[in-house]
């Protein structure tokens, strides 16, 4: 054992003089205590962000806990760790990390399954880094991004028909819990047109990712794909280290001019993980418990998604958006909506009628779609929403045999069409539909050509 402390020590000596520049010997400071999810240590150099080592070598078992620097008040600095601070005793030492903030990228990370550092989670081994980025993307002027103007076929019908997505937008899958947004993001990534998938799995159950992975996402999806995940025991640091990593590989294949498709499930977890933070270093709660810094977090995360300078690769990113107990006007949510380009919402009344996709054709919207669809096809969805909803308006009338035909028109046509509409709206796990046949559908559903 003695062995083993000589040579932990001797790796720190080493790893010390190799951070330290000329000049300027490392300022490391010594760890003071630890409150709920926040560590505080003294007399360490380090700046806002950055990344320090957690060492506890006063023991025959040596730990080193990696930690990021989240604020710094009266000569304390604040430090959130990444992983298990098993081990860690007060009066452990603080040690800052080199600024090499860098993560391997290239197309070997094809098919692989990645936590929120990098590091392989499938098993499959180390992988060849073609390129190495830093976290942070690059910033596109807004005036200088492609404009949206081609449409994006996802193989989903009523998305494609009433809810055509353009390459390069950001939307919101808003739902409740156990109404179908997983299964409906599978879809997606067998579905769409796009040259590379990734895949954001943050705070979500352990068990769920991997049932994503081998049953809803499956072979031929994860062939092209690329999945982060960080389950909901992560720490939260990793947590919103997992969302800011899979945004910065879709970046890397955009600014490669290829177009990307980004799925992040959830948004919401993402929140909550910097509401963790938040609440830990001190920052006091404001709207329904989430201080502000939350809401600063969201559209930098979201803005980084999109379409990249004339002549370059897009990202298409769907986050999901969980509604607590189904109330579309939590904060977050309500957030959202407000950053997104469009949003679609997952009904459980539809779910429950096993209706699937459960998506409510009245709360939903894609803000581009007038952009990226013919003049006859925006007119035909608008036709199809107009009938959808004045035959719900009349639902319960009709339901009791009350409401009398040829009362009104729009109501009696609504009533005839609406199996047509139904059939529409309703789509197999494993049935594919292109934009052109999506599109031919709805014109023939609205105008009564459809059986």
């Amino acid at each position: 054992m003695r062995l083993e402390r000589t040579s932990f020590a001797k790796r720190l000596s080493v790893y010390r003089d190799s951070i330290s520049l000329p000049g300027q010997p490392v300022v490391e400071g010594r760890l003071l205590r630890m409150v709920g999810l926040t560590l505080e240590a003294e007399g360490l150099r380090a700046a806002l962000g950055s990344r320090c080592l957690v060492i506890n070598d006063d023991s025959y078992h040596p730990v080193q806990v990696e930690a990021e620097v989240m604020g710094f008040s009266n000569g304390k600095i604040f430090l959130m760790p990444v992983g298990s601070l098993a081990g860690i005793a007060p009066g452990a030492r603080v040690v800052p990390l080199p600024d090499t903030g860098r993560l391997p990228m290239g197309r070997s990370m094809l098919g692989r399954v990645l936590d929120g550092t990098g590091r392989a989670l499938d098993g499959k081994g180390g992988m060849k880094a073609e390129d190495w980025v830093p976290m942070d993307g690059p910033t596109i002027n807004p005036l200088k991004r492609n404009p949206i103007s081609e449409p994006l076929n996802v193989g989903i019908r009523s998305i494609n028909g009433l809810l055509t997505v353009g390459r390069g937008q950001r939307l919101g899958l808003f739902a409740g819990t156990g109404v179908g947004k997983s299964v409906l993001l599978g879809m997606m990534t067998r579905f769409t047109d796009a040259d590379i998938i990734v895949v954001g799995l943050i705070g979500e159950r352990g068990r769920e990712v991997k049932e994503f992975i081998d049953e809803i996402l499956g072979e031929e999806g994860l062939t092209r794909s690329v999945v982060v995940a960080s389950p909901a025991d992560d720490a939260p640091l990793m947590r919103l280290r997992a969302a800011m990593y899979c945004t910065r590989i879709a970046e890397y294949f955009r600014d490669k001019g290829l177009n990307v498709l980004l799925l992040m499930d959830s948004l919401t977890r993402f929140a909550q993980a910097q509401r963790e933070i938040a609440l830990a270093i001190g920052e006091p709660p404001a709207t329904k418990g989430y201080p502000p810094s939350v809401f600063a977090r969201l559209p930098k995360l979201v803005e980084r998604a999109g379409n990249a300078e004339q002549g370059g690769g897009s990202i298409t990113a769907f986050y999901t958006v969980l509604s607590e107990g189904d109330d579309q006007q939590d904060p977050i949510a309500d957030a959202a909506r407000g950053v997104l380009d469009g949003h679609i919402v997952l009904s459980r009344r539809l779910a429950e009628e096993g209706h699937y996709p459960a998506i409510d054709i009245e709360a939903s919207i894609s803000r581009v779609m007038p952009q990226v669809v013919s003049a006859d096809h925006l007119k035909h969805s608008q036709r199809f929403k107009q009938l959808w909803s004045r035959y719900q308006q009349s639902r319960d009338l009709i339901s009791v045999g009350a409401y009398v035909p040829g009362g009104d028109a729009d109501t009696d046509l609504a009533i005839a069409r609406m199996p047509s509409m139904v059939r529409y709206l309703r789509q197999g796990l494993h049935e594919s539909e292109s934009l052109e046949q999506s599109s031919a559908l709805l014109a023939a559903t609205v105008t009564g050509g459809a059986a």
